[in-house]
């Protein structure tokens, strides 16, 4: 993943910072734009892995903090939902005039009531995403209904929310009433993903129900069951950012993948907070390789061995039913299960000791059709003689150099 440090200026003049990501080694098809939730900020963990699944995905994603949040200047307290979405407004002319025009909007809780206000303004918006939002932004008061008298008589007050301390303004909820959620909806004419969980406590899923009403069709809800609002749970972070580009794939111009840019077949990217979690674009192909959590991964792909067995494997059938449809054999299937390890070298000459080890692959293979016993004995001596069998024991020279 190319990830970029961005910064760019709101209707206040107040510089607003955030983290552009690219997909790897291609230029975006599409441009996101990602509105986090109420005093969250673009690096809460769930912001981050969604635009991990749009990015793997051929996006490129733009989150942001709002003003007042964050890394951006401003001060929250003087901050309300329309200066949201005026926010994201700016964003998306900063990427169209750096970058290309955001065609996906995607908001989160009441970034999702941001990110409808903001595509009934952006022509070049072609689709619209909401997690857990509300069906209308004034919803936010029942997070501070036990502050609200105390606002209203005395113009402001200092409110917990999530373990943190902000000062919420009289401003700040008569914005919040002034903004109505179903006329905008009911005129967006735009497709729109609602994406929401029967489970969530903070904004309950009737407020899915009512956005769901409003929109017009083409309109789609997915269930999110069993995750919580803030989208804790990896699993489900990840699996938002790959229905979601999934999704909107049907209503975006998505061209054809593109060949890599360099001369080479693959290229693998890893950013430095990712663990192991990492992109790889194998030519026109996106895929994701990690460690098994009991090494310190998450589990969200193959290890790096695991990808080298599977190429043995494919390797393998492809070449056993080219073989067998070259000879006319009635090979129905073919089936080839191999595993990686090290073993103790009992007869390598070559060994440094007698207790050394090499890497060794176990494959073992499945035929399924009407062969006689020479045809199988056959095809398990031209197994032996698939491309990446013959690479893994010959003696490969790796050259490695550094890229400017």
């Amino acid at each position: 993943m190319n990830l970029k440090k961005v910064s760019f200026s709101n209707k206040e003049g107040q510089t607003l910072n955030g983290r552009l990501e690219l997909p790897v080694d291609q230029h975006p098809h599409n441009m996101v734009l990602f509105a986090h939730c109420f005093t969250c900020t673009k690096n809460l963990s769930a912001v981050k892995n969604i635009s991990k699944g749009l990015t793997s995905n051929g996006f490129g994603v733009l989150r942001f903090d709002f003003a007042g949040l964050g890394e951006s200047e401003g001060d929250f307290a003087e901050t309300n939902f329309s200066g949201n979405v005026e926010d994201l407004i700016a964003a998306a002319e900063f990427l169209e005039k750096e970058y290309q025009a955001p065609s996906l909007l995607i908001g989160h809780s009441l970034g999702g009531a941001a990110v409808i206000y903001a595509a009934a303004k952006l022509q070049a918006v072609r689709a619209v995403a909401t997690v857990g939002a509300p069906s209308d932004p004034s919803h936010l008061k029942h997070l501070l209904k036990s502050s609200i008298e105390e606002i209203r008589s005395y113009g402001k007050a200092v409110v917990n929310i999530s373990g943190r301390d902000f000062t919420i303004k009289k401003q700040f909820l008569d914005d919040l009433e002034k903004n109505s959620l179903s006329d905008v909806l009911e005129t967006l004419n735009k497709p729109v993903l609602i994406m929401h969980s029967p489970q969530d406590t903070i904004v309950g899923i009737k407020n899915a129900e009512k956005l769901y009403h409003y929109a017009h069709h083409p309109k789609s809800f997915i269930s999110l069951d069993g995750a919580d609002h803030l989208l804790s749970n990896k699993a489900d972070s990840l699996y938002v950012g790959k229905t979601i580009a999934s999704w909107a794939e049907r209503y975006l111009a998505v061209p054809d993948p593109a060949d890599l840019k360099t001369s080479h077949q693959v290229v693998a990217s890893l950013d430095n907070d990712d663990g192991f979690s990492t992109q790889i674009k194998a030519g026109k192909h996106n895929l994701v390789a990690d460690e098994p959590e009991d090494f310190g991964g998450n589990d969200f792909g193959p290890s790096p061995y695991e990808l080298v067995s599977a190429g043995l494997s494919a390797c393998t059938v492809m070449t056993l039913q080219m073989y067998a449809k070259r000879k006319k054999w009635d090979l129905q299937n073919v089936k080839v299960h191999t595993s990686y390890g090290k073993v103790h070298a009992e007869d390598c000459a070559a060994c440094e000791s007698k207790n050394a080890k090499i890497d060794t692959f176990e494959r073992q293979i499945s035929l399924t059709g009407s062969l006689e016993a020479d045809q199988k004995k056959r095809l398990l001596e031209i197994a032996d003689k698939c491309p990446v069998h013959r690479t893994l024991e010959s003696n490969s020279h790796i050259k490695t150099v550094l890229l400017k």
